[in-house]
Parts: C-alpha cells; structure tokens; sequence
C-alpha cells in the first residue's frame, strides 16, 4: 500500500536502531538522578520515588537548557555522520 514509505522491521524501510546518544533521558536524566536519588540511601520503594520526584523537579533551567543544547549538537553531528554511531560521544559507567 505505501512503498518505500513504511518503516518498520520488514518494511521497504529499515526501523533506525535505539539511538541513546541523541535522547536526553539516555544520556542525561538517568546518570544524573542516579548520582542524586542514592545519596541518603533510600530503603523504601517509596523514599525512591520521592527522592526521583524532588530531584526532578530540583533541576534548574539553565541545566534543562544545557542538555537541550547539547541533543542538538548531538543531531547535528548525527546528520553530518550520515546517521552512524557518534564515536566521539564517551559514555561513563
């Protein structure tokens, strides 16, 4: 019905893989609350989830904006890859 226009796993168009240096929660959120959320060791599922909410909405703006500034780079140098892997993009343990 749509040649060359589907994208999928069998389609005409191969599905793109999982790109997780080009989404902030990939390469921000997640190290990020981690390194705030166990600081006071939290023994409950709950005292887990309050701590990811606060310090959710504990970051400021000027960060926000930095990690937006950052994915676009990283879309940018994605394009210019000609969608390949952002071999210079270092993930931390």
């Amino acid at each position: 019905m749509f040649p060359n226009r589907v994208i999928s796993r069998n389609g005409d168009i191969a599905w793109p893989s999982r790109s997780p240096d080009l989404t902030p929660p990939d390469f921000f959120l997640r190290g990020y609350l981690k390194s705030k959320v166990f600081t006071n060791n939290p023994h409950t599922l709950l005292e887990l989830k309050e701590n990811i909410r606060r310090e959710i909405t504990a970051i400021d703006v000027h960060t926000l904006q930095r990690v937006m500034d950052r994915m676009k780079k990283r879309i940018t140098d994605c394009i210019q890859n000609g969608g390949c892997h952002l071999s210079n993009v270092i993930f931390k343990n």
